[in-house]
C-alpha cells in the first residue's frame, strides 16, 4: 500500500499519523504516480484510476474528455438544475433534500472520463476545499479509503461515522455545557451591597453615638484653626462603635481641613499588627516621606513653570526678568534655580526607614525630621493602644506625647482607643497625665440600639424584602446577650444571608440566622484553639483523647500522664505538673474546657474539667498543626494509661 494511503486503525478510525499533509504529496517532484480518487455526483470520492499527483503535470494529458476544472464556474449537479460553488465557501449539503445514497441508489461514475454510467452526464472534479466535511449526508463506504475523501484539517474524513474524533473539540451549545459556577449564579442574589455589613466600613451615620462624636469633634475643632488639640483615650468593649466613630471623626475632619485650605491630617495605626515602638515609628515616617515627596514634586513642577514664563518674556518680549517676577516671592531666575536645587536635594535626601535594621533613635530622628517638614496638624490615631503597652512598654506613648516641645512646624495630638478599661493603670504617671487630657467612655448596645443599627446597614446591605420581619430583631438579641457587640451583630447577619444566598434561598429567614450562630461559634472556637501554644495544644489534645476513649470528671493527674506520653511522641519539653495545671486553667479562660476544683478530703483538691467544644472539629484543628499532625494514632497511648 503506498504511504499516502490511509491505515484504518482496529477501532475504525484513521490512523493519526496519516493526517500529516505529507502524507497527501510526492516525497519528490519525481515520484510514481499514486492513485487519486475522483467524487461522484453526491460529492463523496470513489476510487479513480492513477494519475500523476505532481503539480507541472497538465491533467487533460491523461484523458483529453476531463475538462479544466474552473473554481469559479456553476458545478454541474445534472439535469436542469445547478447552483454557483463559491471556492471560498464550503457547499452545504440540505438535510431535507432526498440524496440519492438516501434513496438506495447510488451514481457511479466511470474512473476515466467522469460520466455518470446511469444518464451520462459529465461531472467536473470539484476543488478538495469545496467539499463540505460538516454536511449531514450519511457518507458511502468503502473497502478503501481514497487519499483524498472528504479531507479536512490534515486530512481526516469527517464524512465517515467510523471517523476517530480523538483530540477534537467539538462545538457543545452553552445551555448544556454548564461550568462550575454557573449553578451558583443562577440565583437571584440577595444583597445588594455586602461590604455594608464588614467592620472595615464606615457609615455615613452612626445611630446611637451622636454623644460621643460630638465630644470628638468639638476636641478636635482646635486642629482646624491651627492649634494643638487635647489628647482622647477612648474605652469601650469591642463592637461598641469606638473605631467606627473615630474613623467618621476622622473623615470629617480631613474633609472640612480641604474646603478651608488648611493643613490638617490623620493617621491611623492598628496597633495590634503594628505592635512595637520601632514599626509603629517607621510607618508614621514613611507615610510622611511619601506625602513630602509628593508636595515637593509639586512645588517644583510649580517652580519650573515659572521659570519658563520669566525666560520666555525675557527672550521673546525683551522683558526684564525681574518685572516677569516682580508679583512673586523671586527677584531673579537664579532664585528659582536655587530653591529647585534645594527642593531636590531635600528629595534627596528622604530615605525611607526599613521595616528591620536601624537603631530606633536614628527611626525616631527621621519620623522627626518628617512630620516638621513643612506646617500641618497631624491627628494619630493608634486603635489597639493597649497592645502596644503590653509589647512594648510605654516608651512610644511618652515620646509622641512630648515631640510638640520639640516640633518648629507641626503638631501632634494622640488618639488612643482601647477595650481595656484599666490600660492606663500601668503606664508611667507623667504619661498618662499627657496621654489622657479627655477621655470618652463608650457604653454596650442594648438590644433596640443593636436593632436600630443592624436595620439601618440592612437598607442598604440588602435587595428589597429579603429579610422576614424576625431576622434583625433575632440578630439584635443574639448579640445583646454577648455584651451588646454590634459587630457581632453585623456578622451574625451578613453570615445568615450568606447561607440563604448559598442554599439558593429567595429570602433570609430564621432559621439562617440560627444556622449563622453555629456557623460563627464554631468558627470562633476554631480560630481561638488554631491560635494557641504548642503545650496548650498538647494539653488541650489529651483532654479530648480522655474524652473520646469515654471518660468523664478528668482530672488533672490524668491529663498530665497522657500529656507525657504525647510529648515523648512528638520530642517536645514536658512541663512540670503545676505548669500544666496553669495550662488548664487559661483553656478554661477561654471557654475551651470548663474546669472546676473538687475537694478530696485529706487527699487534697484536684480539677475535674470536661470539653466544651465539638470534639470532632477541636481535634481536627490540632492535627492541621504541624507538629502534632505527625499523631496520627494516638489510641495506644490512652489504653497503656489505663493499663497502668
Amino acid at each position: 500500500m503506498d504511504e499516502g494511503d490511509h491505515t484504518p486503525r482496529a477501532d475504525g478510525g484513521i490512523d493519526p499519523d496519516d493526517g500529516d499533509e505529507s502524507d497527501h504529496s510526492s516525497d519528490s517532484e519525481d515520484s510514481s504516480p499514486s492513485r487519486s480518487s475522483t467524487p461522484d455526483a453526491d460529492g463523496f470520492a470513489v476510487e479513480g484510476s492513477e494519475t500523476d499527483e505532481s503539480e507541472d503535470e497538465d491533467p487533460e494529458a491523461e484523458d483529453p474528455d476531463i475538462e479544466d476544472f474552473d473554481p469559479d464556474a456553476p458545478t454541474e449537479t445534472g439535469g436542469d438544475n445547478s447552483t454557483e460553488a463559491d471556492p471560498t465557501t464550503p457547499t452545504e449539503a440540505d438535510p431535507t433534500t432526498p440524496t440519492e445514497a438516501d434513496s438506495g441508489g447510488l451514481s457511479e461514475s466511470d474512473p476515466d472520463t467522469g460520466l455518470n454510467v446511469e444518464d451520462g452526464t459529465s461531472h467536473d472534479t470539484p476543488d478538495v476545499e469545496s467539499i463540505d466535511s460538516d454536511a449531514d449526508t450519511p457518507s458511502v463506504s468503502t473497502d478503501a479509503r481514497p487519499e483524498t475523501a472528504g479531507l479536512d484539517n490534515g486530512g481526516r474524513d469527517r464524512s465517515s461515522p467510523d471517523v476517530d474524533f480523538d483530540g477534537v473539540v467539538l462545538d457543545d451549545d452553552d445551555e448544556d455545557n454548564q461550568g462550575l459556577f454557573d449553578d451558583l449564579l443562577s440565583g437571584e442574589p440577595i444583597f445588594e451591597n455586602k461590604e455594608v455589613l464588614r467592620p472595615s466600613y464606615t457609615p455615613h451615620e452612626l445611630p446611637h453615638r451622636n454623644d460621643q462624636i460630638n465630644r470628638m469633634a468639638t476636641i478636635l475643632v482646635s486642629a482646624l484653626r491651627g492649634e494643638t488639640p487635647s489628647n482622647i483615650l477612648i474605652y469601650g468593649k469591642t463592637g461598641t462603635g469606638k473605631t467606627a466613630s473615630a474613623k467618621f471623626v476622622s473623615q470629617e475632619l480631613e474633609s472640612t481641613s480641604q474646603k478651608y485650605d488648611v493643613p490638617c491630617e490623620v493617621e491611623y495605626i492598628n496597633c495590634e499588627v503594628t505592635d512595637t515602638q520601632y514599626r509603629v515609628l517607621a510607618q508614621l515616617a514613611n507615610t510622611f516621606i511619601e506625602e513630602n515627596q509628593a508636595v515637593i514634586a509639586d512645588r517644583l513642577e510649580r517652580l519650573e513653570t515659572l521659570r519658563g514664563d520669566a525666560t520666555d518674556a525675557e527672550d521673546t518680549a525683551g522683558r526684564d526678568a525681574a518685572a516677569a517676577l516682580a508679583d512673586t516671592e523671586f527677584d531673579s531666575v537664579d532664585e528659582i534655580d536655587e530653591r529647585i536645587e534645594t527642593l531636590e536635594d531635600d528629595a534627596d535626601g528622604m530615605e525611607e526607614v526599613p521595616m528591620t535594621g536601624w537603631p530606633t533613635d536614628r527611626v525616631y530622628s527621621t519620623f522627626f525630621e518628617a512630620v516638621d517638614y513643612h506646617e500641618r496638624v497631624v491627628v494619630i490615631m493608634l486603635d489597639e493602644i493597649d497592645k502596644l503597652v503590653e509589647k512594648s512598654g510605654d516608651d512610644t506613648l511618652y515620646n509622641l506625647s512630648r515631640m510638640n516641645s520639640e516640633l518648629d512646624r507641626s503638631r501632634i495630638s494622640i488618639m488612643g482607643i482601647s477595650n481595656d478599661l484599666k490600660f492606663t493603670d500601668f503606664l508611667d504617671p507623667r504619661v498618662k497625665s499627657s496621654l489622657g487630657e479627655e477621655e470618652i467612655v463608650f457604653p454596650p448596645y442594648d438590644a433596640n440600639q443593636l436593632r436600630d443599627i443592624l436595620q439601618h446597614r440592612a437598607d442598604t446591605a440588602f435587595k428589597p424584602d429579603a429579610l422576614t420581619d424576625d431576622v434583625i430583631p433575632l440578630c439584635a438579641a443574639f448579640a445583646a446577650q454577648e455584651h451588646g457587640d454590634a459587630r457581632r451583630a453585623l456578622d451574625l447577619l451578613r453570615t445568615a444571608g450568606e447561607l440563604a444566598e448559598r442554599s439558593q434561598a429567595e429570602i433570609v429567614a430564621e432559621k439562617h440566622v440560627r444556622q449563622a450562630q453555629d456557623k460563627i461559634e464554631l468558627d470562633r472556637v476554631v480560630e481561638v484553639v488554631r491560635t494557641l501554644p504548642t503545650q496548650s495544644k498538647i494539653v488541650l489534645f489529651a483532654v479530648i483523647l480522655l474524652e473520646k476513649n469515654g471518660v468523664h470528671n478528668i482530672n488533672t493527674g490524668e491529663v498530665f500522664n497522657i500529656y507525657k506520653r504525647l510529648c515523648e511522641e512528638i520530642d517536645a519539653d514536658v512541663l512540670t505538673q503545676r505548669r500544666v495545671t496553669d495550662l488548664i486553667s487559661e483553656l478554661d479562660m477561654l471557654g475551651i474546657v470548663n474546669a472546676v476544683v473538687v475537694s478530696k478530703g485529706r487527699y487534697g483538691r484536684t480539677k475535674e474539667m470536661g470539653l466544651s467544644v465539638p470534639v470532632e472539629e477541636t481535634e481536627a484543628v490540632l492535627l492541621s498543626d504541624s507538629r502534632l499532625g505527625d499523631i496520627e494514632n494516638a489510641q495506644p497511648f490512652v489504653q497503656a494509661r489505663f493499663d497502668n
